[in-house]
């Protein structure tokens, strides 16, 4: 189960900290339902439901995240993503833990190698927001390696397979990684030759923009390899002003953006939502890229939105936007070698 360390209190916002520290601001993420619920000025009846869906999936929202929200309306997009409901304690028939098939996947613990040339890194099992769809949501993350002693089989996996030209950094979330453990990993992964590019999966710079420093720009600027940066936004709510920046300033630093985004029932299951979202996108220097069909993850089948009207979405968002702000729809099945076009 992924949880942040630190301490599990809230900071009120009247409190007066106010802190450009992003290690502070995981620390004083909202983790009780009934927190969450009086800051957003919801019914109490959301409070109890929720605590029994997070008792399975923890709540997690961090200040940041949580400020993009608005008042009194339980259907806000953004908290949507993140309110746990009743129905995630549903038993669904095809919804399950590993909808995926990773754990197959794993030639050692902490690496999955499900497409050729390509190897994914569950480098911690932290992040800066619990998404209720989320399809790791029951991942053994107890198992993934800590230590650069731990790390040392994967290193040794990734030398000797020449095949392998890129590296996924996943998780959870790499970017909450202490910059020096991340400083470490980038370093040692600099120095396999035949690995040519890096991709870093992340919302860090969505929930928490302040990640976005200089200790961090410096080591995704180094020289050598491609540096790609792959976001997860589902709607053009969650791109404030401060999100705007942090993308900017890695963009100015030569980074690749590209975002990845779920299709959602009652978040961005909409047109407009959708062409929001790609242009606000486009305006933030990031490159729509995947709009992703719902993992059938146990917990997250009120999400579900039937692919018949995904493939309704898509075919109107490209009537109506350029085709470089279209992302591919698509799905992933366990054992395919890439992600499966819903729609060419």
């Amino acid at each position: 189960m992924p949880i942040v360390s630190g301490s599990q209190g809230v900071v009120p916002a009247s409190s007066g900290i106010h802190d450009n520290d992003w290690q502070g601001s995981l620390r004083r993420a909202i983790r009780d339902p009934a927190e969450l619920c009086a800051r957003l000025e919801l019914p109490e009846s959301y409070v109890a439901a929720a605590r029994r869906a997070a008792a399975a999936f923890p709540l997690l929202v961090p200040e940041e995240f949580l400020n993009r929200m608005r008042r009194r309306d339980p259907h806000d997009p953004l908290l949507r993503q993140v309110l746990p409901l009743e129905l995630e304690n549903d038993e669904v028939p095809g919804y399950g833990q590993d909808p995926l098939e990773e754990r197959h996947t794993q030639d050692v613990s902490g690496m999955l190698t499900k497409y050729p040339g390509r190897s994914l890194l569950i480098t911690t099992g932290a992040c800066a927001v619990h998404c209720r769809y989320c399809f790791r949501r029951h991942f053994p993350y107890s198992a993934s390696p800590k230590s650069t002693t731990q790390w040392e089989p994967v290193l040794r996996q990734l030398r000797s397979d020449r095949s392998l030209e890129e590296v996924i950094l996943s998780g959870g979330d790499p970017l909450t990684l202490p910059d020096e453990r991340l400083a470490w990993l980038l370093q040692q992964l600099s120095q396999i030759e035949h690995v040519r590019r890096i991709r870093v999966h992340t919302r860090l710079p969505i929930m928490i923009p302040s990640r976005v420093n200089g200790p961090l720009l410096e080591m995704l600027s180094q020289p050598g390899q491609v540096r790609i940066v792959v976001v997860h936004v589902n709607h053009a709510a969650e791109l404030d002003a401060s999100v705007s920046q942090s993308l900017a300033a890695l963009q100015m630093a030569g980074i690749l953006l590209l975002n990845q985004a779920v299709l959602l029932r009652g978040v961005n299951d909409q047109v407009e939502d959708q062409v929001n979202l790609s242009l606000r996108l486009i305006e933030c220097g990031v490159l729509p890229y995947y709009l992703h069909q719902l993992d059938a993850v146990a917990g997250a089948h009120h999400f579900l939105v039937p692919e018949a009207e995904g493939r309704l979405l898509l075919q109107t968002m490209q009537d109506r936007l350029p085709g470089y702000a279209v992302p591919r729809y698509v799905r992933e099945v366990p054992g395919e070698p890439s992600k499966r076009p819903i729609l060419p």
